[in-house]
């Protein structure tokens, strides 16, 4: 049944081989069997996933799909949607499994002394058309400034400097009820993986930044440092993270916080204000503070290149780094931004299916992680000299890292994301022009639509 199938699938031959060999390499019907994702009867769940996972790479929609010359040996629309609403399958495990196994496959490439760090960011999946669709929330958008329909969309990632995985996400709702526009269903059994999916979606954000690092860490997967950008450099999250043993590098925004220094509680402009600056530097300088609670911090001062009236701070808990190192480790956060606009722009996130069903949601975006990781790993494959064989890693260079001019420069567009009317983010575009230029050519092939985006 299943070769069957997969031969009347609309891929090219060549494409879909490669495809069935990475399937195969992963081993990914043995994970989704782990994650209890799997049918007692007719086609089977790894088959299901397969359709699914090729719909972006053949340019259509299921329903195209299913209305062609080979709808007849394809499984109809309802087992598609069993399989998707189905809130006893664990979209996290098999996730986790596969993201264990293939930041596993990264590390051998690169050596020990490396820096590895976690990335938290969020993104807004909007659902401005929806009214009935559970847990649909008001949540607002950072990047226009206003409330929207919709969810958002918290990510929890790795990165060594130059491969990117997603980890974990959770698809949050809202933890007020009245910027909840509609419930979770009633009828759920409340043992099920889709029932605690649900209260985790409705939980404070912070607590759930901190559950996604706990289960990372319990996994197996380690980090030098957690990047975040200023909406959750608060100091009860930085707390809860130093008491992982964790180290913190993250953007500050001015706010209400507080920092003690020289006996006195400044705000971070006041903070600024007594900072000997070296004004010909890009590095203003750095200062050490501590937080009302006792949390001792270094603070560093980045000037805005575009307006020298302008500038950045950027906090670590890590007081023995270098300034230069704390401003080119946080450029590495940059590539979550990547992801975000690979997964949306090309990878069909939040736009693929529109069903009213939580479990729906979340099994299609761990679908979609599951596309960005295989594309990552591909690309890490097929440019990286090292996984032909350890007589390379002997004698190959280091993978570039991230240098800190170009971390300086990632950093001015935080600025000019701020200012009024601001334009297209070139610089997004750019990276995520060049994180596509190093895919395979087989893979390239399967996106005649990939490309600049106008």
């Amino acid at each position: 049944m299943r070769i069957s199938m997969l031969q009347h699938n609309s891929l090219p031959e060549q494409h879909q081989n490669q495809l069935s060999l990475i399937f195969s390499s992963l081993k990914l019907s043995q994970l989704l069997r782990a994650a209890g994702i799997r049918k007692s009867y007719g086609v089977s769940s790894f088959v299901v996933f397969q359709i699914i996972f090729q719909l972006v790479f053949q340019g259509r929609n299921l329903f195209r799909l299913l209305e062609g010359s080979r709808a007849e040996s394809l499984p109809g629309k309802d087992v598609v949607y069993r399989f998707l609403n189905d809130s006893r399958y664990n979209w996290r495990r098999f996730y986790q499994l596969l993201s264990l196994k293939m930041v596993g496959r990264f590390e051998k490439l690169t050596s020990a002394q490396r820096i590895r760090v976690f990335i938290v960011d969020d993104s807004v999946m909007e659902r401005e058309r929806s009214k009935k669709v559970e847990l649909l929330a008001r949540v607002f958008d950072h990047v226009s400034g206003r409330f929207v329909r919709g969810y958002t969309l918290l990510t929890l990632g790795w990165s060594d400097g130059f491969s990117f995985a997603p980890l974990d996400f959770t698809l949050m709702s809202s933890a007020k009820a009245k910027n909840r526009l509609c419930e979770m269903r009633e009828d759920l059994d409340k043992r099920s993986v889709g029932y605690k999916r649900r209260l985790e979606a409705m939980s404070p954000k912070p607590d759930t930044v901190v559950q996604m690092l706990e289960r990372a860490l319990k996994a197996g997967f380690s980090a030098d440092y957690v990047l975040m950008d200023s909406w959750f450099t608060h100091a009860p999250l930085l707390q809860k993270l130093r008491d992982k043993e964790l180290h913190v590098i993250g953007m500050v925004k001015e706010l209400k916080q507080r920092y003690l220094f020289e006996g006195k509680s400044l705000s971070l402009r006041e903070l600024y204000a007594r900072v000997p600056k070296n004004p010909k530097a890009e590095i203003l300088g750095s200062v050490r503070v501590h937080t009302p609670s006792g949390l001792a911090l270094k603070v560093v001062f980045v000037q805005n290149r575009n307006n020298r009236r302008e500038w950045l701070a950027i906090l670590t808990t890590d007081l023995s780094l270098e300034t230069t190192e704390v401003v080119r480790i946080y450029g590495m956060r940059w590539s979550i931004e990547t992801f975000f606009k690979m997964a949306k722009s090309h990878l069909k996130l939040g736009t693929e299916f529109q069903g009213r069903s939580f479990d729906m949601m979340v099994s299609h975006t761990t679908i979609v992680f599951t596309r960005y990781l295989i594309l990552e790993w591909e690309r890490r494959e097929n440019n990286d000299e090292r996984s032909l064989g350890g007589l390379f890693y002997l004698f190959a260079d280091e993978v570039m890292d991230l240098d800190l001019k170009t971390a300086l420069r990632q950093l001015m567009t935080f600025v000019l994301n701020l200012l009024p009317n601001k334009p297209e983010n070139n610089e997004s575009l750019s990276q995520l022009q060049k994180w596509i230029a190093a895919l395979p050519s087989y893979i390239k092939a399967l996106f005649p639509q990939l490309g600049c985006e106008s």
